[in-house]
């Protein structure tokens, strides 16, 4: 059965002739918790900016739901959110509210429909008593949350996270986890790109490892745990410990 959201031959080559990715194959159904692991400079990033055209393949092609996101890129952003690990970089509002409004806004919404997105996605995240705050007086864990908010914004089926613990204190990494697990309880398939796996690793059905911009593995975290270091990744604290009983969350 074909998934989702799928990449054929995808391969990614730079000005300077490196490859960044090469001949990608990948499915993924509806529905799923995927991580990408692998180590520094094996493509992850890479590939999941081609998900929703940020980045356009060398060769090969990205498929949602069977069609080319090349089609209609601006479907495929709605569809396809990616939230990136510098959560500076994706805020532009002068305030909380502004910023999860933006997305909507592009698209021409009407007010009501723009302003009914804005309040559901910071109840989702919540943030709604921080609406009429300025972004920059928000900790760390609260602007990876509102750059959850304005992904939520736009309705889409996927959510893609890029290293989303990255410069997290302790409260931070709980608040943002949560979120990423209640997201995909309600239904939306996460993908999430993290070299932190002992973070997440028990709430996903399956883990992808990249090395030298290829997938060398994939399959159910059970299975690969006993793998993950034979690729440059720690693997998570404590010899004995299954997948199922690493988690952060009570």
């Amino acid at each position: 059965m074909s998934g989702i959201l799928e990449t054929q031959q995808l391969t990614h080559i730079f000005p300077n002739g490196k490859a960044a990715i090469q001949e990608i194959n990948l499915s993924i159904k509806g529905g799923e918790f995927v991580i990408i692991a692998g180590p520094n400079g094996s493509g992850k990033t890479v590939l999941i900016r081609h998900f929703n055209g940020l980045f356009l393949p060398t060769k090969g092609k990205v498929l949602l739901e069977g069609e080319p996101i090349t089609k209609d890129l601006t479907e495929a952003r709605k569809k396809i959110g990616l939230i990136f690990q510098n959560s500076d970089s994706q805020i532009v509002g002068q305030t909380v509210a502004d910023d999860v409004a933006f997305g909507p806004e592009n698209l021409n919404l009407s007010r009501k429909e723009v302003d009914h997105r804005v309040k559901e996605s910071l109840e989702a995240v919540g943030l709604s008593d921080l609406a009429n705050q300025q972004p920059h007086t928000l900790s760390g864990g609260q602007k990876k949350k509102l750059t959850v908010a304005g992904v939520l914004a736009m309705n889409p089926q996927i959510i893609v996270f890029d290293e989303p613990f990255t410069g997290l204190d302790y409260p931070g990494v709980l608040q943002v986890l949560k979120q990423i697990v209640g997201l995909h309880k309600n239904g939306h398939t996460i993908i999430l790109v993290t070299h932190e796996l002992e973070k997440t690793l028990a709430h996903a059905g399956r883990l992808i490892i990249m090395e030298k911009g290829r997938i060398v593995r994939d399959g159910e975290p059970s299975q690969l745990i006993n793998e993950v270091e034979l690729y440059g990744i720690r693997r998570p604290y404590g010899q004995n410990r299954s997948v199922e009983t690493m988690t952060w969350l009570s």
